[in-house]
């Protein structure tokens, strides 16, 4: 029997469900090692070119605009990635056992693993100290990791460009995305242009007072430390966090368990990736959320913006086909997340789900100010370096001096020439956390127009986000949602009035 469109999705179920599985042991630390190419080979039926030639001719043979046309290019879409997935598998083995087992040594013989370096570089209050983990970080990176990422890269490129989707890469993703790259990079640069008063406002007053450093001096290193912004911690504690958070969404109308399909692992762990993530292993009945704690408000926001994530999939409706429950614009879920992190940004949830009062409210507004400023231009600077690093028209030995240039020239903070293979986001993620600033902004103002400015403990805004936005999944686009929910299309300025608000 031939590889029809229904047993394509049910196997496409199986598959994601394994290799989402697999992801979740190794990087939540429970397994060592990743086997992902035992399980592409298992699937290997919808991986290969006659599950891509089906897919590919639902696309082309549905009506652009159409339902079907929508569900054909998500499997599209999902096809590519997976095979792209495929051909990697026995690299990203690879790149996974390194940074399991890399250690970072110091001079003065400490030690930590590379996984942890991180979180210390974060938590160092003696820049002598921040700067010589960092080196050491970086002399690792440099002699063992940098090799692997960029044939990594240049594997990716090439076998994407071999199916024939479009000209280039650039343009393969596109077509899968329904994401125009050159409006978002337009878009990014106008961002650093709007944004760049406020910046040179902020940063030179932050570093000094929190660091004791320069803008002329600072580091990326230097840049985990002031957004770290320990002076804060004491109204964070760590004990209360999880209990905070579960009290406010329940006040808001959501069960933050989703009625136990989503499961927290909090804890401190050796082996456990220092970047927090969720993985949903079954969509919508079995959600991870994954974090190690780094301490403070860093680990209140962290948990609030997997949560949103979490949710979003354990509450996406049961009956979708497989590609809106597994598919879609991660700029989507994004948002979510950010909506929910971004609740660390306002002043009556931080009175009434932290530790701070009236007195600390705003230098730590000012401070979130500085932290978003910091995390939307390195964003707005990494898809600008991405666009030309897969564009394909730049010799890769020229790529870490585009890399230092671009980023240091829109953070201040300077960036290193060994990051520049490590630093990229798999398949332009970078554009979907964009787009997610742009749609989680609108969607906060959508819910203070219609349940007030407390939103986040409105009995009738929790059912309203289930209904109206978990539940479809990612079916449709960002910017579809942003017309359907706020009738405006995607841009940056509500995500820079917001900052202005922070600090007036």
């Amino acid at each position: 029997m031939g590889l029809t469109p229904e047993r394509l999705r049910a196997d496409a179920d199986a598959f994601m469900e394994e290799v989402s599985r697999e992801f979740l042991m190794v990087h939540s630390g429970l397994k060592p090692t990743a086997e992902l190419q035992p399980i592409y080979e298992r699937y290997a039926r919808v991986l290969g070119t006659a599950a891509l030639d089906l897919v590919r001719a639902e696309f082309q043979d549905s009506k652009p605009g159409s339902e079907s046309h929508r569900g054909a290019r998500l499997m599209l879409e999902w096809e590519v990635e997976s095979q792209t997935g495929r051909a990697l598998a026995e690299i990203e083995e690879r790149e996974i056992a390194w940074e399991s087992s890399a250690v970072v040594s110091l001079p003065d013989g400490r030690q930590y693993p590379y996984l942890q370096a991180g979180i210390e570089i974060a938590n160092a209050s003696d820049r002598r100290d921040r700067l010589a983990i960092d080196d050491a970080r970086a002399s690792i990176v440099e002699t063992g990791l940098v090799a692997i990422r960029r044939d990594r890269l240049q594997r990716e490129r090439d076998f994407v460009e071999s199916l024939d989707l479009a000209p280039n890469y650039n343009a393969a993703f596109t077509l899968l995305s329904g994401i125009s790259l050159d409006e978002l990079v337009d878009q990014c640069r106008q961002c650093l242009t709007d944004t760049e008063a406020v910046w040179r406002d902020l940063l030179p007053r932050a570093a000094h007072h929190s660091l004791g450093v320069a803008v002329s001096d600072l580091t990326r290193a230097d840049a985990l430390a002031l957004v770290r912004a320990p002076e804060f911690d004491r109204y964070f504690p760590g004990a209360a966090m999880e209990e905070s958070v579960r009290r406010q969404v329940t006040e808001m109308g959501i069960d933050p368990d989703a009625g136990g399909r989503v499961r927290y692992d909090t804890g401190e762990r050796a082996g456990k990736r220092a970047r927090a993530f969720c993985a949903p292993v079954r969509v919508p009945d079995e959600v991870y959320l994954v974090m190690r704690p780094h301490g403070g408000q860093t680990d209140y926001q962290t948990l609030l913006h997997e949560l949103g994530h979490a949710l979003h999939f354990a509450y996406t409706r049961a009956d979708h086909p497989f590609e809106y429950r597994w598919v879609g614009d991660n700029s989507v879920t994004e948002s979510y997340a950010m909506l929910f992190d971004h609740l660390m940004q306002h002043p009556g949830w931080l009175l009434r789900y932290s530790g701070l009062g009236k007195r600390e409210l705003s230098p730590f507004l000012r401070a979130a100010a500085l932290e978003e400023l910091q995390f939307l231009r390195r964003y707005c600077a990494k898809l600008t370096y991405e666009v030309q690093l897969y564009g394909g028209q730049l010799p890769w030995d020229l790529v870490p001096d585009l890399y230092v240039e671009t980023l240091t020239e829109a953070t201040s903070f300077r960036y290193r020439r060994a990051d520049a293979f490590i630093d990229v986001d798999a398949r332009f993620y970078a554009a979907r956390y964009l787009r997610a600033w742009q749609l989680g902004a609108l969607l906060a103002e959508s819910l203070r127009e219609r349940f007030n400015e407390d939103w986040y403990r409105n009995p009738g805004a929790g059912p309203w986000i289930v209904e109206e936005l978990f539940a479809e999944g990612q079916r449709e686009l960002a910017d579809e949602i942003a017309q359907r929910v706020a009738g405006r299309a995607l841009s940056f300025a509500p995500v820079i009035a917001a900052v202005e608000r922070l600090v007036a």
